[in-house]
């Protein structure tokens, strides 16, 4: 989840909710596709999958201050 320091320096700054954005974006790409082309065990698939949940709702919220 993002703190709130990162969101209130996101609200001040453009260039950094922009680069946060583009950070997230990119990150939630690149685990699914680790997930779709894996062959890790349940529980290493359970932890990405976890992690990209709470990175599409990190982003989400990018999105509402954009």
């Amino acid at each position: 989840m993002i703190d709130d320091f990162t969101l209130d320096q996101c609200k001040k700054d453009r260039e950094l909710l922009q680069l946060k954005i583009k950070n997230l974006e990119h990150g939630i790409n690149e685990a699914e596709k680790m997930i779709n082309e894996s062959q890790m065990n349940n529980e290493t698939l359970t932890f990405l999958r976890r992690k990209v949940a709470e990175s599409n709702q990190d982003l989400a919220s990018l999105y509402l201050i954009k």
